[in-house]
């Protein structure tokens, strides 16, 4: 992003946020002497005259001052542990580190209110200064065409403006000290006067951040949450900025892979160090999107919007409190605490509950970036599979609706928890890397895009309104999300049944629900199996294959018959299988009211690919295809989703490269996970039999199977 990012570096100044820059930046001077036996805030007033005759100064050497500013840096608060090993390593009594820590916090204290202070009186000069101009103004105004006195409806005109930009100015100045209140602890009152009412961002001190909507409590958590949004703001703008060494390109030139080494150097993790049996998979990549810039950042910052985007990455995601807002309702300066389910497609795969902090900021026309960071494990007993380090977005609207979109992706795993057969695909950045995540932004796009325009292409127009278009998307979509519901399990109560090793990769894991009849899903028991193959096929034959209904009926154990492709509706113009389609049976001569139909939808692109189908009633889908209501038509999806392996010849991914290896490189195989829903009974209040289990695990085994020998696979 060449000409964003340049507007995106003149229109934001890092040295203004977050309180990290500002403590870096002080020396260290009364800290440097040390009265033997007390600080100035343990001294003893009824100890008299005789003690203070005993009092000895010792001047700390440089490097003893060298080390305990090194010591604060990493922690003003040290406890007693770490008081004593500075204390033995520096040769120093343990009250003189601790003293020493006090006056040192002292001092950065004071120096924080005389720099609120210089600010605040900079801003009085300025607005009295204002004042002035105002009143010689409006004591002799002054025609601007002619240089004679004005007349008095000129006069009014100008006295209205001048009076407009006083109250600014006023407003401007009342929030710097509503937010110093905040942040020093002690009112500051500039001078008499009300807060203004003008809907106008904050201009000066701490960029345009919505601190006086902050609600009075927890002033403090609130403080460090404020501090660490721009903090990782600061650090997503530089990750985007820089490049060689901190980034190399992927071996398949589609990305950049992060240097973990140059990354450790460069910056200092904002949310604490690594964790053990963590990995990290960073990532960074750049496209264009068919959408504008203020679309996307609403779309990601609205918690159902994004997961309706960013189907089969986001399982669930919420709001759980809204920190900061703009009072002028613009996203620009909102920070927002959210929760979300990250999903990879397999059984084999945990679920990643995260807690992060997401901020919004408008940095120039047309430039916006939306960072997230991890706020979990804030508590002893909170525990995390999964942390986000800075990661985000910088969007730049383009011509024609179109915008610029670099995609950063930090995240750190527990790689304890990864299953063996999955640890590869984590570690080449494809499982929930920024190519994943910009390329299901680009093909959801581009498919909101074909679906909203008036024009219908001419092979669907004879067959289906635009009413009817919209709705079957709408179906199929709902399809799709509930398939990865059933994959990961995360969107319903399943309960896990037990039929062998589940470590075992090529064990199927068997889970049931009992539905209460909830719009869009049957009543009753339903009982689905999911299960993980590795095939020696590339990703898109393999795709191919599966959905294609000329080659249905050679893995389908369910179908009777060939399929016919009643319809279909494209989803895009980059790839043509990306589209919905609605097959018949063709064992039926014709579509009645008791037949059933088949509803598939395809979705690829360079991150992988998605096959889900339901039989739907021919009768519910031509209410559908007339526009009719979509949500309380019964589904029980099955479906595929295909990644590539990225193992390299040897069998296992090339960490020396530490960069993702995506089909076309050394990945000839591909990564099939198999999902299968069935009701085993239409009563919610029947029991699970050992005859259905038996059943249904012979289903999708046989499936696998058919799947292998079609390609000549043992």
């Amino acid at each position: 992003m060449e000409g964003g990012l340049g507007a995106l570096g003149e229109s934001f100044d890092p040295g203004l946020i977050g309180r990290g820059s500002r403590e870096d930046g002080y020396e260290s001077r009364s800290g440097s002497e040390n009265v033997e036996g007390a600080s100035g805030d343990d001294q003893d007033p009824t100890a008299g005259t005789k003690s203070s005759k005993r009092k000895k100064y010792h001047r700390h050497t440089p490097y003893q001052i060298q080390e305990l500013e090194s010591a604060f840096k990493e922690n003003p608060h040290p406890d007693e542990k770490a008081r004593l090993e500075l204390s033995r390593r520096l040769n120093l009594e343990n009250k003189q580190v601790k003293f020493w820590f006090q006056n040192r916090r002292t001092q950065m204290k004071t120096q924080l209110e005389r720099h609120e202070n210089a600010i605040l009186k900079q801003e009085n000069d300025k607005l009295r200064i204002e004042n002035i101009a105002m009143k010689e103004a409006i004591s002799s105004p002054m025609c601007n065409q002619c240089g004679g006195q004005a007349i008095l409806g000129e006069v009014h005109v100008e006295e209205h403006h001048l009076r407009l930009e006083n109250t600014r100015l006023r407003d401007e100045l009342n929030r710097i000290c509503v937010l110093a209140n905040k942040f020093l602890g002690k009112p500051i009152s500039p001078f008499s006067g009300s807060m203004g009412n003008t809907d106008l961002e904050l201009a000066v001190g701490r960029s345009n951040f919505d601190a006086w909507n902050v609600p009075n409590n927890d002033y403090d958590n609130r403080s460090m949450v404020m501090d660490l949004g721009f903090t990782a703001m600061n650090e997503l703008l530089k990750l985007a900025e820089i490049g060689e060494p901190l980034w190399h390109r992927s071996v398949d030139g589609n990305g950049e892979a992060l240097n973990i080494e140059e990354y450790d150097r460069t910056f200092r993790c904002c949310i604490g160090m690594r964790p053990p049996n963590f990995i990290t998979e960073a990532t960074r990549t750049t496209g264009t999107v068919l959408l504008n810039s203020m679309a996307i950042v609403e779309t990601l910052m609205d918690a159902n919007r994004w997961a309706e985007m960013f189907t089969g990455i986001v399982g669930r995601a919420s709001v759980i409190d809204v920190i900061s807002s703009n009072p002028s309702g613009s996203r620009d300066g909102s920070l927002q605490l959210m929760h979300a389910e990250l999903q990879i497609l397999s059984p084999l795969a945990p679920l990643h509950n995260v807690k992060f902090l997401r901020f919004c900021k408008h940095h120039a026309e047309g430039v916006w970036a939306i960072v997230d960071v991890s706020v979990d494990g804030s508590q002893p007993h909170e525990f995390q599979s999964c942390r986000m380090l800075p990661s985000g977005c910088i969007v730049q609207d383009l011509q024609n609706g179109y915008s610029k979109v670099l995609w950063i992706q930090h995240m750190e795993y527990d790689e304890s928890m990864v299953h063996n057969f999955l640890k590869p695909l984590i570690r080449s950045g494809v499982g929930l890397g920024a190519q994943r995540w910009l390329a299901t932004l680009q093909r959801q796009c581009e498919c909101l895009a074909v679906i909203m325009s008036p024009s219908i292409p001419s092979a669907e127009s004879s067959v289906i309104s635009p009413g009817g278009r919209r709705s079957i998307v709408q179906l199929a979509q709902r399809m799709t999300r509930s398939f990865c519901a059933v994959v990961c399990a995360n969107m319903y109560r399943w309960d896990p049944i037990q039929t062998g090793n589940g470590n075992d990769p090529a064990a199927v894991r068997l889970s049931m629900r009992k539905s209460q009849g909830e719009p869009g899903e049957p009543p009753g028991v339903v009982l689905s199996a999911t299960k993980t193959i590795w095939l020696p096929i590339t990703r898109l034959r393999l795709f191919d294959f599966l959905r294609s209904e000329e080659t249905r009926n050679q893995w389908d154990v369910l179908s009777n018959g060939a399929l016919q492709q009643m319809i279909h509706i494209s989803k895009g113009q980059t790839d043509p299988a990306n589209r919905i389609s609605i097959y018949r049976n063709t064992a039926s001569a014709s579509v009645n009211q008791n037949s059933m139909l088949m509803l598939q939808e395809s979705c690829t692109d360079v991150s992988g690919s998605i096959i889900t189908y339901a039989s739907v009633g021919a009768q519910e889908m031509t209410l559908v295809m007339n526009g009719g209501d979509s949500s309380c038509v019964a589904l029980l999806p099955s479906g595929f989703s295909i990644v590539s392996d990225c193992f390299n010849n040897t069998g296992w991914l090339d960490d020396s490269k530490g960069a993702p290896s995506i089909e076309g490189n050394d990945s000839n195989g591909s990564l099939l996970t198999v999902g299968f829903q069935m009701l085993v009974s239409s009563s919610p209040g029947a029991k699970l039999t050992l005859e259905s289990v038996e059943t249904v695990n012979a289903l999708i085994s046989r499936m696998v199977l058919d799947i292998k020998a079609a390609f000549l696979c043992n």
